[in-house]
């Protein structure tokens, strides 16, 4: 039987989480060279898998174990409704690499019993769990069961509360014994006002407080994480031996020199390096790269990801980088905060081959790097789409209900169906290709002057900037849109987006938490309250449910441009207190009645509101006398089967 492309897309679904396939389409048409580099490139992407589950919480490594220990031996009732809630349990770890959800960062509450637990633990070999030396399987129960059982104890991953020390309050392993204050002014001395090329401080290590000295452990071969940094340092060693040029083989050895040594300096040099080889095919991202997960924007979590040019969908991005400084001289914002000249934007759209750390099994969809604000201002960023990401997302939502139920009339549905499609992967390419990229800080400003605030506000930023300039002529102009209609497609999705539906992420009676939610709000409730004098847009109720209805798209972009003018401001001011200010008014808060409204609605579709990936599985096709002839692609593998596998052949921690 002929399996569907959505059936090939989706994969299973379970809890608030759709798994969904990709296809690495041109795979089969690189070298073999090529094909080898990718093979050598993801080995050294899944072997730092355990490294984003120790940063996430300290006990997420022995946890997993000693579910998956009781999951694979289980000998009881497979059907039974406990056991079933424990595999729902493990597959969500396996999802967010920790007990604390992904996305809104709240510890997972297990449907199944302390009893059932413990005695599946007894049960278990115990040469087969996860015990420390000397410890006793009910000193294993004692140590984890309280994590897992008690709603109370480290209730939340990345805490973002207003007032609360967000330190002492976070799960994450980033900081041990260590308050908010002593952390930010252990980091601020540090730096000199005066350093024009500061390295991202704490980026790469653990602050931790021993005898009553704060000090950082840092990750790097010789100290944390040193048994899964050697093994990526293998593979990425390997991958040097066939790199497709001399550019790309030096970006590859100045990253395992920073993996050796640890130094920031070094990694500065790598993402200038990487920055330079734009005409390698074959792209990655290794390393600690991203600080969400740090409530104070300093920590990175390790991640992953494998690709390589669509050279046809390239020339999307190529033709918005080319043209940046056309869109940074005409950008609404203050001319005292704009760049007289952008350096070194360069743009594509990839094919992910494998994705790994912060970007598995959720991933993003576009990219932007390196983070470092002097670096974007000096050598320019590389940014990317990710296209066969977009495309499986496309095609697994197809027919499912979705805008039936939450746009508003024919006419949206309509300009939807022909255009959101185009709108939305270029909405991603303008924020990440330009966006990320615009705009300045003004001298002495401190990158880090945001604090708490900072990702949300940098989000909102680039969100901003791309909504500002869908509609313009030069979109038409350049031939990114095919009329001067399509850009209400992503207008009245973010608008939706950002004012209901995103709200089906939200467990009742919570707050947003997350940077990018945050933004969409955001944006979306400012330009909803500053637009309510002209009637810009409106939350209407038709049938007892409520809609968004744009009444006026070209104020709605004035609008946009006069809070994009802010945002900026903002942030090449380093206005910590402005910054509080808008995120706590907008961002935040949700309304408890709309809430339970839209999840009712959300419900009925039997929708998953968070989707991610399982990878496929590159196997080497060898000789005789052990020389890789080809590389081979399948995609039979299942989600557990994969978890298991990862478990299996890549836990080096």
């Amino acid at each position: 039987m002929k399996t569907s492309e959505t059936n090939f897309y989706s994969v299973e679904q379970f809890a608030d989480l759709q798994i969904l396939r990709y296809r690495v389409n041109g795979f089969e048409l690189l070298s073999l060279n090529q094909k080898k580099l990718i093979y050598y490139l993801s080995e050294a992407a899944l072997n730092g898998r355990d490294i984003l589950f120790d940063q996430n919480g300290k006990l997420n490594l022995k946890i997993r174990r000693m579910l998956e220990a009781v999951y694979v031996n289980y000998d009881g009732d497979r059907t039974d409704a406990e056991f079933l809630a424990l595999e729902v349990y493990l597959k969500r770890i396996w999802f967010s690499s920790g007990i604390h959800h992904h996305y809104s960062t709240d510890k997972f509450i297990p449907g199944f019993s302390v009893d059932f637990l413990r005695d599946a633990v007894m049960a278990t070999d115990k040469a087969l769990l996860p015990l420390s030396e000397g410890e006793s399987v009910a000193g294993l129960c004692n140590e984890l069961f309280p994590v897992i059982f008690d709603p109370e104890l480290m209730p939340k991953r990345v805490n973002q509360a207003d007032g609360e020390d967000l330190l002492l309050t976070s799960a994450s392993n980033y900081y041990v014994g260590v308050t908010q204050k002593e952390a930010e002014d252990f980091y601020a001395a540090m730096k000199s006002p005066d350093d024009e090329t500061p390295v991202m401080f704490g980026m790469n290590s653990r602050l931790e407080k021993k005898n009553g000295k704060i000090c950082e452990v840092v990750w790097k071969l010789d100290g944390e994480y040193g048994k899964a940094i050697s093994k990526i340092i293998y593979w990425l060693e390997k991958a040097a031996t066939v790199a497709e040029n001399e550019l790309q083989k030096e970006v590859i050895r100045l990253l395992i020199e920073f993996y050796r040594t640890g130094d920031l300096k070094t990694f500065d040099d790598y993402s200038i390096c990487w920055l330079k080889d734009t005409e390698s095919r074959i792209d990655f991202v290794n390393g600690f790269i991203e600080s969400y997960g740090d409530p104070l924007g300093l920590k990175a979590s390790w991640e992953s990801i494998v690709n390589f040019k669509d050279l046809e969908a390239t020339h999307r991005t190529e033709v918005i980088s080319s043209n940046a400084q056309w869109f940074e001289d005409h950008s609404p914002v203050s001319p005292q905060f704009k760049k007289p000249e952008v350096k070194g934007v360069s743009a594509k759209v990839i094919t992910a081959a494998i994705l790994a750390g912060d970007l598995y099994p959720a991933s993003a969809i576009g990219i932007n790097l390196p983070n470092s604000n002097w670096i974007r201002s000096v050598h320019g960023s590389k940014s990317v789409t990710i296209g066969n990401l977009t495309d499986a997302y496309n095609k697994a939502a197809k027919g499912n209900g979705f805008r039936d139920e939450f746009v508003y009339s024919e006419y949206e549905k309509e300009l939807l169906d022909k255009y959101a499609d185009i709108t939305g992967d270029l909405h991603t390419d303008l924020h990440e290709c330009l966006g990320h990229g615009s705009g300045k800080l003004l001298p002495g400003v401190d990158p880090d002057a945001l604090k708490a605030y900072g990702a949300t506000i940098e989000e909102a930023r680039a969100d901003l900037f791309g909504l500002y300039y869908i509609p313009d002529a030069k979109m038409v102009e350049l031939g990114l849109t095919p009329d001067s209609e399509a850009y209400k497609a992503e207008y009245y999705s973010y608008m939706m987006n950002g004012l209901l539906t995103q709200l089906v992420r939200i467990e009742p009676g919570c707050c947003i938490e997350e940077s990018h939610m945050r933004n969409r709000q955001l944006i979306a409730a400012w330009a909803l309250e500053h637009g309510a004098q002209n009637d810009v847009v409106s939350l209407v109720v038709k049938d007892g449910k409520t809609y968004v209805v744009i009444n006026d798209y070209v104020k709605l972009r004035s609008l946009f441009g006069e809070l994009l003018a802010e945002i900026q401001r903002i942030k090449s001011e380093g206005d910590y207190e402005a910054a509080r200010e808008l995120v706590e008014k907008y961002a935040v808060k949700v309304n408890p009645v709309l809430h339970t409204e839209i999840l009712e609605r959300y419900r009925a579709l039997n929708l998953a509101p968070y989707k991610g990936f399982i990878n496929p599985v590159y196997n080497a096709v060898t000789d005789n006398d052990g020389n890789i002839t080809d590389v081979t692609i399948d995609y039979s593998e299942g989600y557990a089967e994969q978890m298991l596998r990862y478990s299996r052949d890549y836990s080096n921690l």
